[in-house]
């Protein structure tokens, strides 16, 4: 991909690269909010749970997830956006050649993202193998290429910070999830959100951020895609049921079926009143 070619947004950065080389197709540019999801290699249960949450919230809505392949809050983004059938876009710190693509663990995700119809990006030669330098290089890839970018986890001296920092140059939203303030992992959440980063607590917060709630009813568009254990539920509501009777309707258990309806709330799908749940 030449200079003349390279996507709008990132023609726009100071520091915008000469090429790129890509596998897959680029996704439309003039419909769809490029989200750049980052946060650290050593996540916390919070930080997936969070992570996982969010996306899912997006949903039915003209999100692209990028992120940068790495283990990690990077590789939970991009598996969580093919989970709520959501493109993304993988940016790794290594060129694109299958013999040196980093990390070598995530090569069936990449298959799974191409396979989606999403896509690789780098503009290190294809054969270039992942060393110190190539990953702030292509942090500004990530910041320059999104729309904003959300901080899930990072700790305050981080790959995650510079990328932060660079989408602020670039005029670029930076959201932030707050975290408890006894948590390292947090600590660079928190101190974003000191100096200016959108605080998020849910998917709705980056809807309202992008005008969409008003736009778009959230239950008419997702019910679209709903995932299979997500249309046994909807099947079960012809009135209002109990977390634990789902439950044992659907045989699954009630930890993993309190982690489906947290999921389907937050998509607007149901909601939950004097401890029954019903669809909206």
């Amino acid at each position: 991909m030449n200079e003349s070619k390279i996507p709008k947004l990132l023609q726009e950065i100071p520091d915008k690269p000469k090429k790129l080389y890509m596998i897959g197709e680029f996704p439309d540019q003039d419909n769809n909010i490029f989200l750049t999801v980052i946060g650290s290699r050593k996540y916390t249960q919070y930080g997936k749970s969070v992570c996982e949450k969010l996306i899912a919230g997006l949903a039915g809505y003209p999100f692209v997830i990028v992120s940068g392949l790495a283990l990690g809050i990077d590789g939970i983004a991009h598996r969580a956006a093919l989970d709520n059938n959501l493109t993304t876009i993988a940016i790794p710190g290594s060129g694109l050649d299958a013999s040196v693509l980093y990390p070598a663990s995530h090569r069936n995700l990449v298959k799974d993202i191409l396979n989606a119809d999403g896509c690789l990006m780098s503009e290190l030669e294809p054969m270039t193998k992942a060393a110190p330098w190539t990953f702030p290089q292509r942090n500004r890839i990530m910041a320059g290429l999104s729309h904003a970018v959300l901080v899930i986890e990072a700790e305050n001296k981080s790959g995650t910070r510079i990328t932060a920092r660079l989408a602020t140059e670039y005029n670029r939203e930076v959201f932030s999830v707050p975290g408890s303030i006894f948590s390292t992992a947090s600590e660079g959440c928190n101190e974003l959100i000191r100096e200016g980063a959108t605080p998020i607590t849910s998917a709705r917060d980056i809807l309202d951020h992008f005008h969409l709630l008003d736009e778009k009813n959230p239950t008419q568009q997702q019910m679209m895609a709903l995932e299979p254990n997500e249309q046994l539920v909807i099947d079960l509501l012809n009135e209002p049921t109990s977390r634990n009777v789902l439950a044992e309707k659907l045989d699954i258990p009630i930890m993993k079926i309190n982690i489906l309806l947290s999921s389907m709330e937050i998509k607007g799908l149901i909601a939950e009143s004097m401890g029954k749940i019903c669809k909206k």
